[in-house]
């Protein structure tokens, strides 16, 4: 306990499953310490400064049914500075051809009939497939194991969706929120993303994005918001290791050793297997190399005009995946900011630069024409070598509970077992369960000394 009496608790990592992690401890009346590694929070949505110009690392942006995130950004005062459509809209564009996968009023699944028929990729058998194949998945378990032993792609072929322009459908939501493709994804995780996202609600696909840069939205407002409670915050400060001694932890950064009455380890899996005791988690050895990880690559693209007048743009029928507009977020004050999204981007992620800009700028220009008229001030990438866990069949074997078989340790992040896969919601909703998990161990050996 410390000095006035309050339960010590350790948080390590400060990325969104740390940060939520913290603040439920700290709302509990426990006095919290958050170690850091890196000198800032928010762990993989972040933001640097290059110029003049705010840069997030990627793209994040989230849905309706995103509930514990959207609640973690009204605890952190930032519910504001997020916008969310009124009902779900994407503009689609490959080749000559443009259309919008937008939701009508009616109930789901039926929201989608609307888009679906004036899909212009799809014939008229391609889209009575399309529509028996969804129906099939709404009825599926993601809670059975053999559902998570399954890949998607050879469920999909299996429901006569091997078309490339089915396949482009399907990977148009799958590869963004899954990053993989579909021969590479537990159908289980699948079955949640599109369940959850397209076919049990009208309005849960509703895409939200920040109007602010990353870190002001997550890392600025936690580290206010943690100070408000009286947490202190441990930035550049590594964990070494964790030891248990005499009923409590000692957590070993910075030379020093620091005693805690409970932990939640928010780091990612590799880190977490090195500073978890031997047999703490319910998954096999060598886990966290098993549960491997996937990249995205983002390549940016500053202009002297306005080409795209969407917040974003889909793209099918080539390389190109995602096109956001940054311009605001970043704080450009003429031209126009795109920056790309390319998730599972295993055969990108070494491709140096000068090669991105040349393979990639000509399908940007045929997907924008505009742009070929514009002069471009600005061409750079940012990687992400260790975006998300990689969500193969059989994941879900290797995603652990968020409380450990350790006293008054616990776990998260967006690997962990959330049902959820590598999104912020699901980091969020780790943290929460770790918290929780902790803090009633807490009470449990508060009310064993009180009975003492």
């Amino acid at each position: 306990m410390s000095p006035d009496g309050r339960p010590a608790v350790a948080v390590v990592g400060g990325g969104l499953a740390g940060i939520t992690a913290a603040l439920h401890c700290a709302d509990a009346g426990a006095e919290v310490t958050v170690y850091e590694a890196r000198p800032r929070l928010g762990g993989l949505t972040h933001s640097f400064r290059r110029g003049e110009l705010w840069v997030d690392n990627g793209q994040h942006v989230f849905l309706r049914c995103c509930t514990a995130y959207r609640q973690l950004l009204d605890r952190l005062g930032v519910g504001e500075l997020v916008t969310v459509q009124p009902r779900l809209d994407i503009p689609v564009r490959g080749g000559s051809r443009t259309a919008r996968l937008r939701a009508n009023r009616l109930p789901a699944p039926l929201h989608l009939a609307t888009a679906l028929l004036r899909y212009p990729w799809l014939s008229l058998h391609e889209r009575v497939a399309f529509a028996r194949a969804a129906l099939a998945l709404r009825t599926l378990d993601p809670a059975d194991p053999a559902t998570d032993a399954r890949s998607f792609g050879s469920w999909l072929r299996a429901h006569r969706q091997a078309s490339p322009a089915a396949v482009a459908l399907w990977d148009l939501i799958g590869i963004a929120t899954l990053n993989a493709r579909a021969d590479d994804v537990s159908l289980a995780l699948a079955a949640t993303v599109f369940q959850q996202g397209l076919l049990e609600s009208g309005s849960a696909a509703d895409i939200g994005w920040a109007m602010v840069p990353l870190q002001r939205l997550h890392g600025d407002a936690a580290a206010a918001a943690l100070s408000r409670v009286g947490a202190r915050i441990r930035l550049r400060t590594k964990v070494e290791r964790l030891d248990r001694v005499g009923g409590r932890w000692s957590v070993h950064a910075a030379a020093a050793d620091v005693p805690a009455d409970a932990v939640v380890v928010a780091a990612p899996p590799t880190v977490t297997e090195r500073l978890l005791p031997t047999g703490a988690l319910d998954v096999p050895p060598g886990w966290a190399e098993r549960l491997g990880s996937s990249p995205i690559v983002n390549l940016h693209v500053v202009l002297d005009r306005q080409v795209l007048a969407e917040p974003f743009l889909a793209s099918v029928g080539g390389e190109l995946q995602w096109v956001f507009d940054r311009t605001a977020q970043a704080g450009l004050g003429q031209g126009q900011y795109l920056a790309v999204s390319m998730s599972a981007a295993d055969a990108l992620i070494d491709v140096p630069t000068a090669q991105l800009k040349q393979r990639f700028v000509p399908a940007l220009e045929a997907l924008l024409p505009t742009m070929r008229e514009a002069q471009m001030l600005d061409f750079f990438v940012t990687r992400e070598r260790t975006a998300t866990f990689r969500p193969i069949p059989g994941t879900g074997a290797l995603r652990p509970p968020n409380q450990t078989r350790v006293p008054g340790l616990a776990v998260a992040g967006a690997w962990t077992a959330t049902e959820w896969p590598a999104t912020m919601e699901g980091a969020v909703r780790s943290g929460a369960a770790a918290a929780a998990a902790v803090l009633a161990e807490v009470d449990r050996a508060l009310a064993g000394e009180v009975a003492a």
